[in-house]
């Protein structure tokens, strides 16, 4: 096997398990605490979560300037110490996205997770084409991380079928989309993966999908990897019994247009004795007294579950 071939093997098999999006920790002064993202990244690794998204949205991607993704993209793949794999998220323009690949792959970075390209006047078959030159210039595998159900089949197979895409994070609830989408790529090596976290998982491995991307799993890998686990045995029932008590979890996230996605993981690591920071603006900075009873029941539970077992 080539080195090329056995860096997309690699990307791959990854990618059919957890994809863990680590939160991005902030000191006092609002600045990326460094060291508190390593002792996270230490951890999912020592959990054995199989890709970690360094940057990704969960990371508050959007609200890091280019030299702060860096940082984290450096500090996460020092930290994973090879441990678990280190996907390299980028975006914003296409030249930024590229020298941010570029300084991820010179640090060390296992692939590249582009973010879908977010201009509001952006064409969805040239969103594809964004995707495609980043893989062209990419020297590691790509990961498409794709937030529309604009793109149409053709453009999707374009992606499945690009020698360095090593897979397809669908992140739209279109599931007869997926199923389509899916169907047409059966000739192509891209791993279609589940880009809607645990809840959404028992769906898209039942159209064909394999793995799932993860922010509980900053919270609770080993209840991720329960999931996972029943998933690839075929085991819906379980996988369902372990999805509902975090149901509200996920409920939660989704929140005031998904402006409490970070808030929440953020929330329920303080809740564990971890505090990270608030979110950044224009993320929910904090949750009301309300949702913060919803979400400590929530964890509690989650934790005496554990506990038990």
């Amino acid at each position: 096997m080539s080195d090329v071939n056995e860096k997309l093997h690699k990307v791959r098999k990854a990618l059919t398990g957890i994809s863990g999006v680590p939160v991005t920790p902030y000191g006092a002064d609002g600045s990326v605490d460094t060291e508190k993202l390593k002792g996270l990244i230490r951890e999912l690794a020592s959990a054995r979560v199989h890709n970690l998204m360094a940057a990704g949205n969960t990371g508050e991607f959007f609200t890091l300037t280019m030299d702060e993704v860096r940082s984290v993209h450096a500090a996460t793949i020092e930290a994973a110490a090879g441990k678990s794999l280190v996907s390299a998220a980028v975006g914003r323009s296409l030249t930024e996205a590229k020298a941010l690949a570029r300084d991820a792959i010179a640090a060390g970075a296992d692939a590249i997770m582009g973010h879908h390209p977010m201009d509001p006047f952006a064409g969805p078959s040239y969103q594809a084409g964004y995707f495609l030159d980043l893989a062209d210039f990419s020297t590691v595998p790509v990961i498409a991380y794709v937030r529309s159900d604009s793109l149409s089949v053709a453009d999707f197979r374009k992606l499945a079928l690009h020698p360095n895409i090593a897979g397809i994070k669908f992140a739209s609830s279109n599931l007869m989309l997926l199923s389509e989408v899916i169907r047409s790529t059966q000739d192509a090596p891209a791993i279609w993966v589940c880009g809607l976290a645990e809840g959404w998982a028992p769906a898209f491995y039942a159209m064909g999908a394999r793995g799932f991307t993860s922010g509980l799993v900053n919270v609770f890998p080993e209840r991720s990897h329960a999931i996972h686990k029943a998933l690839e045995g075929g085991n819906y029932p379980v996988a369902r019994s372990l999805i509902d008590p975090i149901a509200g979890f996920e409920a939660l996230r989704t929140k005031y247009n998904n402006g409490a996605n970070v808030t929440v993981v953020k929330e329920a690591l303080g809740m564990l004795g971890s505090d990270v920071g608030p979110v950044r603006l224009p993320g929910v900075v904090a949750l009301n007294d309300e949702e913060r009873t919803t979400l400590r029941a929530i964890v509690d539970r989650v934790k005496a579950e554990a506990l038990a077992a």
